[in-house]
């Protein structure tokens, strides 16, 4: 099994759930992702590490910095960070809050970014792309540029498109649909005497 083989029955296993769910847009679903589940384990690190970083380098992207919207994605940011850092050529991570602190040095964006980053947004579970587009206008107002958006999972309800018009590519790793695909057949293949 390859590693992002691994990563998906990681996330099939810890973090998708099938039922009745009210999104944080307000629709409701018959499915939830929640990638924390397997983005906070040590396997899941290594894996979204590998993974996300290789999906970066095959899109001809050279980011300094990844990061997005605290919390989800934060341990997706950190994982591409340290594997960047295995492989010698260094990528640092940062967090957007959803709004900035109200003490201290009152930033929005923590993590050390400069003005003059190149900045992957990183997203866990995107939908409609809205939080997404928050954490963009954030890093831009910072004065960094933003390259693209990666998301590790892509429910697929308008997101990329909304993000196009804003002018941004998006790249996925793995669209919703594929993920209920898996998970099917996985369903199917551990029923006895299923058909093929």
């Amino acid at each position: 099994m390859d590693t992002r083989d691994r990563l998906l029955a990681l996330l099939i296993e810890r973090s998708l759930r099938v039922g009745r769910f009210t999104l944080a847009s307000g629709a409701r679903s018959t499915y939830y992702v929640d990638a924390r589940a397997t983005t906070m384990t040590a396997e899941g690190q290594a894996l979204v590490g590998r993974v996300c970083l290789s999906y970066l380098r095959c899109a001809g992207l050279d980011p300094t910095h990844v990061g997005g919207l605290t919390m989800g994605a934060d341990p997706i940011a950190y994982a591409i960070a340290r594997q960047s850092w295995e492989e010698g050529r260094p990528i640092d991570a940062f967090s957007v809050r959803k709004d900035a602190k109200e003490y201290g040095t009152r930033r929005r964006v923590e993590g050390g970014l400069p003005g003059d980053a190149r900045v992957v947004v990183i997203e866990d579970a995107m939908t409609t792309g809205r939080s997404t587009l928050k954490a963009i206008r954030a890093v831009e107002d910072h004065g960094a540029r933003v390259l693209a958006v990666l998301a590790l999972v892509d429910r697929e309800e308008g997101a990329r498109e909304r993000i196009a018009r804003e002018g941004h590519a998006a790249t996925t790793v793995f669209p919703a649909s594929e993920l209920l695909a898996a998970r099917e057949e996985q369903a199917g293949a551990e029923i006895p005497g299923a058909p093929d």
